[in-house]
């Protein structure tokens, strides 16, 4: 028996238990995660055979950098996709959806945190390979631009899992509509704020940073298919 959570909310609602869920239906995330999954296979087809969009990607990439927008902020922007940063708001965002999520009663309360953690900690296990497979030089007059290994950006990915995990964590304990737009909102705004700061300063080119918004999205669809699957095997067996 589904017995209702605070304010007649449903207590067994995927994927947080106790509120309403904002996320697409399993054939929905399918089609989702496919047309990642082909857009990344393009970008990487691209990048590998000197294609068109690697040509249109470096005219882009150069004038960007010398749009005219300030250094420093621009150095911050691209700071807050490294490993002191996100991993820690993605970890306050863990315990805290552990804390309500105990404290609801949630059997498998452990279940999303600790799945967005796994998805956080397999962004260098994906970034890194594909690095060396592709070997992109990065964008010329910056120290360490005539090595390879460019495409797709550790710090994009970083950013776009670390603070898509974060918002999908918080989502379900939202009280409203206009919140959740919000945050989401306000994470995609910071993960694109990141890409730009990454091009700008000439640390990547923009294709790398959206590759790495690509591969982010692909392991958060994955992230959300999973916490459903394990808490839907969790409410059957109550």
């Amino acid at each position: 028996m589904r017995h209702t959570g605070p304010h007649g909310r449903p207590g067994t609602t995927p994927p947080v238990p106790g509120r309403p869920t904002p996320f697409l239906k399993f054939p929905q995330l399918l089609a989702v995660l496919a047309v990642l999954s082909l857009s990344f296979g393009l970008l990487s087809w691209q990048i590998a055979a000197y294609g068109p969009l690697r040509a249109a990607d470096e005219r882009l990439g150069r004038l960007v950098r010398h749009s005219g927008f300030p250094d420093g902020p621009a150095e911050l922007l691209a700071d807050l996709g490294n490993v002191m940063v996100a991993p820690v708001v993605l970890a306050a965002a863990a315990g805290y959806a552990a804390v309500r999520a105990r404290r609801a009663g949630e059997a498998r309360w452990w279940v999303a945190p600790l799945g967005a953690v796994l998805a956080l900690a397999a962004v260098p296990l994906l970034v890194a390979p594909l690095k060396a497979l592709f070997a992109r030089p990065g964008p010329p007059g910056m120290a360490g631009s005539d090595s390879a290994g460019f495409y797709p950006s550790g710090h994009a990915a970083t950013a776009v899992v670390a603070y898509g995990a974060a918002a999908l964590l918080l989502l379900p304990w939202l009280r409203t509509t206009r919140l959740r737009g919000q945050l989401l909102a306000a994470t995609g705004v910071l993960t694109a704020a990141v890409g730009f700061g990454l091009v700008r300063r000439g640390y990547h080119w923009p294709l790398d940073v959206l590759a790495s918004w690509l591969l982010g999205g692909m392991l958060l669809v994955a992230l959300v298919l999973a916490a459903r699957r394990l808490r839907r095997t969790a409410v059957r067996r109550q």
